[in-house]
């Protein structure tokens, strides 16, 4: 593939449809795997009610049962084995060559740097790619897709936390990730920002922090409330992007959100961009309506929706998390 006419296209391109992943560990998800379950049956509910295609995939017989019962008829059931449900990380990164192409990208998986490895994550992306008819390259490095976002114009975001940490690729430097951003996904220019939120367990993925919503355009958080943890983070992230030289458009965070005393990475950030929908999660907090209404405004050509995540998020993840599109042509 020539590197200069790959392409990666934005979220909101439009999509042939979209794949998400349904709980089904109780050990991930311990005391909140039914809510977990129900949140992100809610969710592929609300987008297949537009009328885009949803596969949810299921472990086994009786996860299909079970979500079987929450969702509606139009989302289809996929069996396959897989361990987490975070298939933005583990599902396909779907490119376009110069001749239109289409080419599910993988990369190597470690289990977010050794911590959560599991049986089945490291296939799923190929299974995917290949139950679409799509031909299958394999890249030779570790990557995340929730590391990345792009605007479509060959710019990307992330985090040094994350693409610089030494328990994904110890041995490329800055510089080596940069060529091969460009070599393997078409992104030639990158816009690094620093740390990711607090405790979030995948060492800081950009997905939570900062979201491009159109060229050049990118939407960061603004701190609420005085104990905000993340204040800090969410400044320097909006210091590097104005020195980059992107317009930055401001979302109101959720402020600060405890679990049996530990700060949650909760973010309305994890939004999915669908076709006709963004779905936004949401935590139960005050902000939740300011924080739906924010993003509403950003996308005027779009429906957009805020639906509980707080279960959901007691895994590691969101709705952007969990989800992966498959572009159309």
């Amino acid at each position: 593939m020539n590197p200069h006419s790959a392409r990666m296209p934005a979220e909101w391109h439009p999509q042939s449809l979209l794949w998400i992943g349904f709980p089904h560990d109780p050990v991930e998800w311990p005391g909140f795997l039914g809510r977990a379950q129900e949140q992100i049956a809610a969710f592929a509910n609300a987008v297949a009610e537009t009328g885009q295609e949803v596969r949810l995939i299921v472990r086994d017989a009786a996860n299909r049962a079970r979500a079987q019962a929450l969702c509606s008829s139009r989302v289809m059931l996929e069996e396959r084995r897989y361990g987490d449900i975070w298939l933005r990380d583990t599902g396909p990164l779907v490119v376009q060559d110069g001749a239109g192409r289409q080419v599910a990208r993988r990369f190597g998986f470690n289990g977010w740097g050794g911590k959560y490895l599991m049986e089945g994550d490291q296939e799923i992306g190929a299974e995917l790619g290949a139950s679409v008819g799509l031909p299958v390259e394999t890249c030779d490095w570790i990557l995340e897709g929730g590391a990345l976002d792009g605007d479509g114009t060959g710019l990307v975001a992330t985090t040094e936390q994350c693409l610089l940490n030494p328990n994904r690729n110890p041995q490329l430097s800055r510089a080596e990730i940069e060529a091969r951003l460009a070599r393997d996904l078409g992104f030639q220019r990158v816009l690094w920002l620093g740390e990711g939120l607090i405790n979030d367990h995948t060492d800081g993925h950009v997905d939570n922090l900062a979201r491009f919503v159109a060229p050049g355009v990118l939407a960061l958080p603004r701190a609420t409330g005085g104990d905000d943890p993340n204040a800090a983070i969410y400044a320097d992230a909006r210091a590097r992007a104005e020195a980059f030289g992107v317009a930055v458009r401001e979302v109101p965070s959720p402020g600060r959100v405890e679990s049996q005393g530990r700060i949650e990475p909760a973010s309305y950030m994890n939004f999915a961009i669908t076709s006709k929908l963004v779905v936004v999660p949401t935590y139960g907090t005050a902000h939740d309506d300011d924080g739906v209404a924010a993003i509403a405004d950003l996308f005027p050509d779009r429906e957009t929706v805020g639906i509980l995540a707080d279960a959901v998020l007691a895994g590691g993840g969101s709705f952007h998390c969990s989800s992966q599109q498959l572009p159309m042509i």
